[in-house]
């Protein structure tokens, strides 16, 4: 079964800007609203994906698959209810304590109904047992790992992953060491049994993934000082002109 990413990375081409030296990546979701033919183009892409049959995927087009469709998904999520500040402000899962988008049932996959968070957790997380996983998919926060610039491939995967988790690991936002003190995402409190269950653990990831000044910094450091995310929408547009 040949998957065709090309309309996602048409997307991603036109709507992503690359942040530099660590800053995060910004889609331009002002635009993309704007653009009728390219939001089109999205809910095409995506119906596509709702048309394979995973099952007939090798394991890493398979990988692959389910990450390029949460992260559609993701945007097109933001689109629709744009603008906002952050995705935690779009409340259509259900639950009357529910925060966000990611309850929703948004497409239906080999017959089953399926919202971000089935794909994330219950099948990412639990059929594929790689925590890189949290480095590829993205819930569009300043915060997050970013949102890849080309789709990823079964064909490139392990490089793609091992990409996205050097360039987070190595952000502001995945780890820094100041001072002996060490702050890290919240990604790896939250999922820190996906990391080896301990702060040793996450201790042990960020030294995986470490360039060498933070590998420096690193020894200096014997534990985890605090876990910080920013939720705000890593969006091209600042709040204040939003429209």
């Amino acid at each position: 079964m040949k998957l065709d990413h090309a309309p996602w990375a048409r997307l991603l081409e036109t709507y992503l800007h690359e942040g530099e030296g660590g800053a995060p990546n910004r889609f331009d979701y002002g635009s993309l609203k704007a653009a009728g033919e390219d939001r089109a183009a999205l809910q095409a892409y995506i119906a596509s994906l709702e048309a394979v049959v995973p099952a007939a995927l090798a394991r890493d087009e398979a990988y692959a698959f389910w990450v390029n469709l949460y992260n559609a998904l993701t945007v097109e999520v933001i689109v629709r209810h744009y603008p906002v500040a952050s995705i935690r402000d779009i409340g259509i899962s259900p639950g009357l304590l529910s925060i966000g988008p990611w309850g929703k049932k948004l497409v239906t996959v080999a017959g089953r109904e399926l919202s971000l968070d089935d794909i994330e957790h219950g099948i990412l997380r639990a059929e594929f047992g790689d925590s890189r996983v949290h480095y590829a998919v993205n819930c569009a926060s300043m915060g997050c790992p970013d949102l890849a610039a080309s789709p990823y491939t079964g064909s490139d995967l392990d490089a793609m992953l091992d990409r996205a988790a050097r360039a987070y690991v190595n952000s502001p936002r995945g780890a820094r060491a100041e001072g002996g003190k060490l702050a890290v995402s919240s990604i790896f409190k939250w999922y820190m049994k996906d990391f080896g269950g301990t702060e040793e653990g996450v201790l042990a990831e960020i030294r995986k993934y470490a360039d060498p000044d933070l590998a420096a910094a690193l020894e200096n450091v014997s534990g985890i000082a605090s876990y910080e995310y920013d939720w705000s929408l890593n969006d091209v547009t600042e709040p204040e002109n939003r429209k």
